[in-house]
């Protein structure tokens, strides 16, 4: 849990405002930058392991928990922004001109109007970033020592230590697939008109 959320939460935070801000606000080199973003999407995890690991080990986040933290966001994010902006920018523009024109700033008319109507769009990286950082073995693996690592890994030391035991094993991987059934029959509605949005004008 101390890995999933903030990872999920800075990770839906940050998508929306750049999400917005690729799909309304003009700024130079705006769709260099997102096909950057959209680029970035196909980069494997396993390409940024090792100059991540020695970058960590410089700034001393090696084995950390903020580590695998910032790991995941900086993998998530592509993907959540890539889902969002386009969402966004299929919100009917006039809707956003008759909010500035009664005044209301960038950060009102985003807090106020495209994050309630796009709440569906929303749930969707979010669902998708609790079961993959959830369930990420990889990242935890090598990025956190042994006292913050989470459950997978534990399970993956007790199938080596214990290959046969199976009444170790079975309960504990009933465990870690709690959170994730959880998650998706609690905001399944909302995931399923995120995946749809923008597939029928």
């Amino acid at each position: 849990m101390l890995i999933s959320v903030p990872a999920t939460v800075l990770v839906v935070v940050l998508a929306a405002l750049t999400g917005y801000a690729f799909a309304w606000l003009d700024f130079p080199g705006r769709e260099a930058v997102f096909m950057v973003v959209v680029a970035l999407l196909v980069v494997p995890v396993q390409i940024g392991l090792l100059p991540v690991a020695k970058l960590f080990g410089e700034l001393g986040l090696f084995g950390t928990i903020p580590g695998v933290v910032l790991f995941h966001v900086a993998y998530g994010l592509p993907f959540a922004v890539f889902l969002l902006r386009n969402y966004f920018a299929e919100m009917p523009k006039e809707m956003l001109e008759a909010a500035r024109m009664d005044g209301g700033s960038e950060w009102r008319i985003f807090t106020r109007l495209v994050l309630p109507v796009g709440r569906p769009a929303i749930a969707s990286p979010a669902i998708f970033q609790v079961l993959w950082v959830w369930n990420a073995m990889l990242v935890a693996l090598l990025f956190a020592d042994p006292s913050s690592q989470p459950l997978t890994v534990e399970l993956q030391s007790q199938i080596r230590q214990f290959g046969s035991n199976i009444d170790v094993l079975a309960p504990g991987a009933f465990v870690s697939l709690v959170v994730p059934l959880v998650v998706f029959f609690a905001f399944q509605r909302h995931f399923v008109q995120g995946v749809m949005a923008g597939s029928v004008k």
